[in-house]
């Protein structure tokens, strides 16, 4: 278990304890012994739970509680009692409370109701994140969704490229999602409204490009897989590029300059175009971006079918973490169709695995991706998971992984 406990007691040997339980079970605890000394780390940003005795000289528990949900009311806070009062926890439940528990707790009890806040808390910064995404005028925040830093990262190459306003190149795996980024690219640049044709570039004649070239003008041209564009269709588009027109953007889930050196694609086009050139990271190289991606196909999914959003469940959620989805984006989609729909789950899984397992899977699927990411540089990736190298190279030998299979 992974978050951050505010910790609010005014007796030293309770907080002390209580910070080492949360500490073993790896929470990052900070002890305050008073609102006074806890009300300045109450932010609507904070990332965790609070939890607090109620019965504390001058402001307590309750004046605390008070104090929260005047700053963000979603923010959950556990409030502990050595009364046993139950007048008391009704109180504190109607107030807003999260939960509250009888001191002294059960250790497994206290750590049951933390994760449960730590899980609702995570949630509600995730839609709150996405919502800000929605609402904000970017196309790349509202569109390219994500939490990762390959997200992010991949939302300002977007509109870096729709500010030069030159030839773009995106290159990604299949079902990457590369026409949507394309798009993306259009809607951030300085004209969204002008016209944006989207084509396949296998099969398209000279006569064609010259008609969507025209149809195009002052706007974007995206044509997709461009290696697979006839040989001569491609002078006539270089000599199209020369003269000036709408924008282009090429896609390609190909290796390109694979095929320059084959013969089948030509070299003048493919170094032009390369001269701004995007790669959509895929989702196993981001995992993390896995369970929001999900979240918002299953509400697309469920719109479109007309049918109520289904409950999703933390092990679920883990479950698909865990998988590669060689199909990317386009194959969570499909996943979120049949999940909305109760027709079962495509490609193969063990539905027998027990939740340790599951863990392990997601867990391995973690530090692979920090592996590739950091080129099989052990210090990089460990630093990147936040991890003790010791820990960190456990981990590695529980899985029988090695750094130098990612470089």
């Amino acid at each position: 278990m992974n978050g951050q406990v505010l910790l609010v007691d005014d007796d030293a040997a309770v907080r002390e304890a209580l910070g080492q339980t949360l500490a073993l079970a790896d929470l990052d605890a900070v002890t305050a012994g008073s609102f006074v000394e806890a009300k300045d780390r109450i932010k609507p940003d904070f990332d965790g739970v609070i939890v607090s005795d109620i019965r504390m000289p001058g402001r307590d528990g309750f004046h605390l509680l008070s104090y929260v949900q005047d700053i963000d009311d979603a923010l959950p806070v556990i409030l502990l009692t050595g009364e046993g009062d139950i007048p008391m926890a009704v109180r504190a439940m109607s107030q807003g409370a999260f939960d509250f528990l009888e001191k002294p707790c059960g250790r497994d009890e206290l750590l049951r109701v933390i994760e449960r806040g730590l899980k609702t808390r995570a949630l509600v910064l995730e839609n709150r994140a996405l919502k800000a995404q929605l609402e904000a005028g970017d196309p790349a925040a509202r569109l390219i969704f994500g939490v990762s830093r390959q997200a992010e990262a991949l939302r300002g190459q977007v509109r870096a490229a729709a500010r030069v306003g030159a030839e773009v190149l995106v290159v990604g795996a299949p079902g990457a999602g590369i026409p949507k980024v394309a798009e993306v690219i259009h809607l951030s640049g300085n004209a969204p409204s002008a016209p944006f044709e989207k084509r396949a570039a296998a099969g398209l004649s000279r006569e064609a490009l010259a008609k969507l070239w025209a149809d195009c003008a002052g706007g974007t041209l995206f044509l997709d897989e461009i290696g697979a564009l006839p040989d001569d269709t491609q002078v006539a588009l270089l000599d199209a590029l020369e003269r000036g027109g709408p924008r282009l953007i090429a896609g390609s889930s190909r290796d390109l300059s694979q095929a320059v050196e084959q013969g089948g694609f030509s070299a003048e086009l493919y170094y032009r175009l390369d001269a701004l050139s995007l790669r959509i990271p895929t989702l196993s190289e981001r995992p993390e971006d896995i369970p929001v991606l999900f979240r918002h196909y299953v509400a697309q999914a469920a719109e479109q079918a007309g049918l109520e959003a289904p409950e999703l469940e933390e092990d679920m959620l883990a479950e698909l973490v865990s998988r590669d989805w060689p199909g990317n984006a386009r194959a969570l989609m499909s996943e979120a169709m049949r999940f909305v729909l109760g027709v079962g789950a495509g490609g193969p899984r063990d539905t027998e695995l027990g939740l340790a397992e599951r863990m392990a899977q997601v867990e391995r699927s973690l530090l692979e991706s920090a592996l590739r990411r950091a080129e099989g540089n052990a210090r990089s990736a460990a630093e990147a998971l936040k991890l003790p190298r010791k820990t960190f190279y456990d981990k590695l030998t529980k899985f029988g992984l090695k750094p130098e299979d990612y470089r």
